[in-house]
């Protein structure tokens, strides 16, 4: 387990700039937590402790409206990470993270990092320039969401997870997979109301461009769905 988790270090954005020395030192504080389905990683409110890191599972970030609506603001998967902007502001947490599957975390504790924040300038130099990647990531978020239709969302919502399988689910334009969470959450997670995902999934099927049985979810021609409402 060691050598995975070094190497989801490896290839964290936040991380991948690390020599393999400053990789080392960072692998010696870490420490980690096993979750069921539906546990808590930490509540809104909470005291920011340090950083998490999915090895695998799934973690959903919510907000609560003062309806008190829950809002997904971001699902988060393997081999990505959270809690990282929060921590360098000695505040609590904005969100609630709850997983949405049985995961495993990787828990970096904010003093470590400190540590070596304080004693390896590079270190620092890296990390910002994982930050300001993270940073694009979700400004493209933030773009698409406000810019794009609800149709166009969710295509692209479902395009992304075809490129989540690592082509092993896409064979001559078409691909299967299934959906990483319930269809309330992903409704959520793209700003919309479950009826109107579930809207767009059967104009999609009537298109002849996706099949959706429960949670799987068959994509027939990948270029023509790309294309859909351009």
């Amino acid at each position: 387990m060691s050598r995975n988790i070094e190497q989801i270090i490896e290839h964290l954005p936040l991380f991948q700039m690390l020599d393999a020395e400053q990789r080392a030192q960072l692998l010696s504080g870490i420490h980690s937590r096993h979750l069921k389905k539906g546990d808590l990683v930490f509540s809104a409110g909470d005291p920011a402790r340090g950083l998490y890191i999915v090895a695998f599972g799934q973690i959903k970030l919510t907000v609560q409206s003062v309806q008190g609506e829950e809002k997904v603001v971001e699902m988060i998967g393997p081999r990505q990470s959270f809690g990282e902007a929060v921590m360098f502001l000695d505040r609590p947490y904005p969100v609630t993270a709850e997983a949405l599957a049985d995961s495993l975390l990787l828990h970096v504790a904010r003093d470590q990092i400190n540590a070596m924040l304080a004693q390896d300038v590079s270190f620092a130099r890296k990390m910002l320039a994982g930050m300001s990647m993270r940073l694009h990531s979700l400004i493209q978020d933030v773009e698409s969401y406000s810019l794009r239709s609800s149709t166009q969302r969710v295509i692209g919502y479902l395009l992304q997870q075809c490129s989540a399988t690592d082509g092993s689910g896409e064979t001559a334009g078409q691909a299967a997979f299934i959906l990483p969470a319930s269809k309330q959450v992903i409704a959520s997670r793209l700003n919309l109301s479950p009826e109107t995902l579930s809207r767009i999934f059967a104009e999609l099927s009537r298109a002849g461009l996706i099949d959706v049985d429960g949670r799987a979810v068959k994509i027939s021609a990948v270029t023509q769905l790309r294309e859909y409402g351009l």
